[in-house]
């Protein structure tokens, strides 16, 4: 059993996201912790004209809300919204908060992944720790 299991939620599916919470609970057991991490991209400042005002302060606390609400399902739980590039952003996390497994759902890899590389490629590259994908 690990002590403290990360997964990062991107919200693409459901079922995605299931099957990650499902491993996390069976490898954290009773007493490990699970931190839900959401991380949002930050939008270029030439879309940002595009979209109504206040549209990022309303999605951001809308996201802050479902993943609080996931975590509160979860022993031990607890839900955490950052801004940046996903897969650094994970990275960084991981780092500053020491967790010993990360638990992440991936997408199958098309062609467009071999060339620019994808969050989860990413993650299981550079983590400090275990990481467990899901597809």
């Amino acid at each position: 059993m690990y002590k403290h299991v990360l997964v990062p939620i991107s919200f693409d599916t459901d079922r995605d996201a299931a099957g990650a919470l499902s491993a996390a609970r069976l490898l954290a057991g009773d007493a490990g912790k699970i931190s839900l991490l959401h991380v949002i991209e930050h939008v270029p400042d030439y879309a940002i004209s595009y979209l109504p005002q206040g549209y990022l302060k309303e999605a951001h606390k809308a996201v802050e809300a479902e993943l609080a609400a996931m975590a509160a399902t979860l022993p031990n739980g607890s839900s955490h919204v950052i801004e940046g590039h996903s897969g650094r952003t994970i990275l960084d996390w991981a780092e500053a908060n020491g967790p010993d497994c990360i638990v992440l759902a991936s997408h199958r890899p098309g062609m467009q992944d071999l060339l620019l590389g994808s969050t989860a490629a990413k993650v299981v590259r550079h983590a400090n720790c275990a990481v467990h994908v899901i597809r």
